[in-house]
């Protein structure tokens, strides 16, 4: 067994003693990134220095490792697209990228990675693209720490990152803005997408559809058209995310549509219209969040089964819970609301009458949206409070046997 290790050895480091650098230099020798590439061979590094220079489609075919310093520009001028990486093993690393082409039959970008694996693209600052950076029938890519910024046009922006039947990927600490999607996921497998920001995009700022198994874990998402959309995926988990301030008409933090088996645990829905809105879903469970400062916490339409709604926080929402049915057969149990008006004669911090979080009002409002101007009167109140002693037109089956006296520790 000794020898073929040997063997294994010595041709690696046989490839890396013969693995030649490559400089870059505005007024050099070598003077532009496509000359380096065609110089290059499989294992080399091409090092790039401060610059700009022009990159229409710069097609890198090699195993290679390609760092910017003091952050070269590679500049397009809105002809093509700028770099696309079709090798496996490219490391790509601290460039300016800017001014792709705009298509509508053609969906070019800034970066582009294709049937490929094993990509790092990191530490690169991409603007006015119409993509950002675009992966597709790729594995193992990693991206990592780079900043998108699109146009802030909704007929000429495309997505910050975007990928397409992809998988295991992973998408950390990037920052995307004024895109029409900040991060954009469709056929994509057992990824992560963690630590990231996404914000003031156009329509989302996380949207993604039949992706399975992914992780969603430590992001931002502020002030997009809507926060984050997931749609028709399966086995999702989503843990200490932050949906903050995503207003307007018909504006969610998070939208879930026909998904099951999800977990949502320890994320802060805070200012939002919506916080989570829910159609279609089975089997999500909900536990150890916060919902404070919302239009309405939870909007779960009455096609949605065998969800459990466990350990929440419900603090100054107008609205905690609001459904278009009976909702009987989900489970909510031991959270806390801070409209709960019951008491402990116990004092076991569990209150001894359940709570029934949906209002007269909220079921008025989803009938007629109209009502919304009767918000905070006298007569609503009377209404409501007169529902809560004799329960009547509010779902009985959605309550709550065990809700906390004092807010969870989150």
């Amino acid at each position: 067994m000794k020898v073929p290790f040997l063997h294994l050895l010595f041709l690696l480091v046989s490839a890396l003693s013969s693995a030649n650098t490559i400089n870059v230099i505005k007024n050099g020798r070598v003077n532009n990134l496509k000359e380096a590439i065609a110089l290059a061979k499989d294992g080399d590094t091409i090092i790039v220095r401060k610059g700009i220079y022009s990159s229409f489609n710069t097609v890198i075919n090699k195993s290679l490792t390609i760092l910017g310093k003091d952050y070269p520009e590679l500049d397009a001028g809105f002809r093509e697209e700028v770099v696309t990486i079709l090798a496996r093993g490219v490391k790509f690393d601290g460039f300016i990228i800017r001014n792709s082409k705009v298509g509508s039959l053609r969906d070019y970008a800034g970066i582009r990675i294709h049937k490929t694996e094993f990509v790092t693209v990191s530490n690169n600052r991409l603007i006015n693209n119409f993509f950002g950076i675009y992966v597709s029938d790729s594995k193992h890519v990693t991206i990592y720490n780079n900043s998108t910024q699109g146009t802030n046009s909704v007929q000429n922006s495309g997505n910050g990152i975007h990928m397409w039947q992809c998988q295991n990927i992973r998408i950390n600490n990037n920052y995307s803005t004024k895109h029409r999607d900040g991060i954009y996921f469709e056929f994509v497998k057992k990824s992560s997408i963690s630590n990231n920001k996404s914000e003031k995009n156009i329509r989302y700022g996380l949207h993604f559809m039949f992706s399975d198994d992914n992780l969603y874990k430590h992001n931002t998402f502020k002030k997009n058209g809507s926060g984050v959309a997931v749609m028709y995926s399966k086995r999702i988990r989503m843990f200490n995310n932050l949906f903050l301030e995503n207003w307007g008409s018909s504006i969610y933090g998070l939208l879930l549509k026909d998904i099951s088996n999800c977990e949502i645990r320890y994320n802060r829905f805070i200012r939002n219209t919506t916080g989570i809105y829910m159609e279609g879903c089975e089997g999500i469970k909900a536990g150890n969040n916060q919902f404070i400062n919302n239009g309405w916490a939870m909007r779960v339409l009455a096609n949605c089964v065998n969800g459990e709604f466990k350990e929440n926080n419900f603090k100054a929402n107008s609205f905690d819970v609001t459904t278009n049915g009976s909702l009987n057969l989900n489970h909510f149990d031991n959270n806390y609301w801070d409209k709960y008006e019951g008491y402990d004669l116990d004092k076991n911090g569990v209150g001894d009458i359940p709570y029934h979080p949906i209002s007269l009002y909220a079921q008025l409002i989803e009938q007629i949206p109209q009502s919304v101007m009767l918000m905070r009167s006298f007569m609503v109140n009377l209404l409501d409070k007169v529902e809560r002693a004799i329960p009547s037109l509010t779902p009985e089956s959605v309550k709550d046997n065990n809700p906390k006296m004092r807010p969870w520790k989150i």
